[in-house]
């Protein structure tokens, strides 16, 4: 009996070890930790005050007992656009996605972002509820990742350093774009797009490499950007949609309860951040032009330029005449079935056929 029990405590130790090596779901005394790429620290208060303290205290937020090794992207020096590469060799288990950046390794993201598709957060919401479950299936398929949840930064809106007034006013100026439906737009009205990444575009504005950016109120606030502009144009070209995916290796490891925690967790997240996103935007507009209120960010004096109602129309004539062509013709060559997916889903939603 005594030469049983002996055995016994012997080998216990033994299959936990076993369980933990063959990646099995983990056990409620299993203490694991998931290597995480967070928005990258330049873009703000969104990275600032969400993200990285949700990160920070994970195990607390989930209840699951899982830590996270959260570092920023632009800290760890990979590209913003090389996220879903590394996530599939498997060096990470959670990314906070940047979707437009990524849209040339999987143009089914931008989907979700597509020009002129949702001018407000009201309408991004609905496209991101209508199109979860799309993105989330391709994902899976194309890069072994699970789409857990997804944010608005907000409108991306126009940053010169040149007076403009209209959309006209940008032929033959150069402007700071993030993904090629952006840059196809910029094009239509005249404006050189120039691709570039979000930590570079402070130093090009202060350089002449472009006369223009595009992006949210409060990125360019929290950066700087007002230090090399002049005017803001507040027409929301896009909303800079973020997601947050984690690996299916890493997702398998979990049980079914702690499958439907760590969702919920995600839940949680990003509903507060599309509330917190958009009492930013409202704020650093105002601290952008040197107006009251301003309580997030700091003070600068840019003009505040009013939007035309042509350009409102013009924009919005771009979904079906530039934004969904322009990509589909580009999505369905990689991903067969990509646009009309979309217009079954998004397309229904925003009158789109």
């Amino acid at each position: 009996m005594n030469l049983t029990r002996s055995l016994s405590r012997c080998l216990l130790p033994l299959a936990a070890a076993a369980a933990l090596l063959t990646g099995g779901p983990a056990q409620a005394q299993d203490r694991i930790t998931f290597k995480v790429i967070g928005q990258p620290a330049a873009t703000g208060m969104v990275q600032k005050n969400k993200e990285k303290p949700f990160f920070d205290d994970f195990a607390k937020r989930t209840g699951l007992p899982i830590d996270a090794d959260y570092k920023a992207v632009d800290q760890l020096g990979i590209k913003d656009t090389e996220q879903l590469r590394v996530m599939k060799a498997g060096l990470f288990d959670i990314v906070s996605l940047r979707v437009s950046q990524n849209s040339r390794d999987e143009p089914t993201l931008l989907g979700l972002d597509l020009v002129g598709a949702a001018p407000n957060y009201e309408t991004a919401r609905k496209v991101y509820e209508a199109y979860f479950d799309t993105l989330d299936q391709r994902l899976q398929k194309q890069f072994q990742v699970k789409l857990l949840g997804a944010w608005p930064f907000g409108p991306q809106i126009l940053f010169c350093k040149k007076p403009v007034a209209k959309l006209a006013d940008l032929k033959g100026l150069k402007v700071r774009v993030y993904d090629q439906n952006l840059a196809k737009f910029i094009e239509t009205v005249g404006g050189v797009p120039v691709p570039l990444s979000f930590t570079e575009v402070h130093q090009s504005l202060s350089l002449g490499v472009v006369d223009c950016a595009i992006t949210g109120p409060s990125s360019a606030n929290s950066s700087g950007w007002p230090e090399v502009t002049t005017h803001q144009y507040p027409i929301g070209f896009q909303m800079a949609v973020n997601g947050y995916a984690i690996t299916l290796k890493a997702w398998n490891r979990l049980n079914a309860d702690q499958q439907a925690k760590m969702q919920a967790a995600f839940k949680t997240l990003t509903d507060d951040i599309w509330v917190y996103s958009e009492q930013l935007t409202k704020d650093a507009m105002n601290c952008n032009a040197g107006k009251e209120p301003c309580t997030t960010g700091k003070k600068f004096n840019l003009v505040d330029v009013p939007v035309q109602p042509a350009d409102l129309t013009t924009l919005r004539d771009a979904v079906a005449t530039i934004s969904v062509p322009t990509w589909a013709e580009i999505c369905d060559k990689a991903n067969p079935g990509c646009s009309a997916a979309w217009k079954a889903t998004v397309g229904k939603v925003i009158g789109i056929k």
